[in-house]
């Protein structure tokens, strides 16, 4: 793991998320996101920070074309 293990950072960035979490598209953006950083402290994750800046930048790329679809 990249990170250092701290569970209680971890849980914590997780109940921020789950904090944020609500009706709109961009709070489960940011919630999906706080999770994937969370994971860099989860001891039980194996994950690094070049992991989760790819993850964000899929889900962003997604959300600008509105599809999964990769030819649009």
């Amino acid at each position: 793991m990249s990170g250092e293990d701290d569970p209680e950072r971890a849980r914590m960035l997780r109940e921020v998320a789950e904090d944020v979490r609500g009706g709109s598209s961009e709070s489960e953006q940011v919630a999906a996101f706080l999770y994937r950083v969370s994971d860099l402290y989860d001891p039980d994750e194996e994950t690094t920070p070049e992991d989760i800046y790819r993850n964000v930048r899929n889900i962003m790329r997604i959300k600008e074309r509105g599809t999964l679809d990769r030819d649009r």
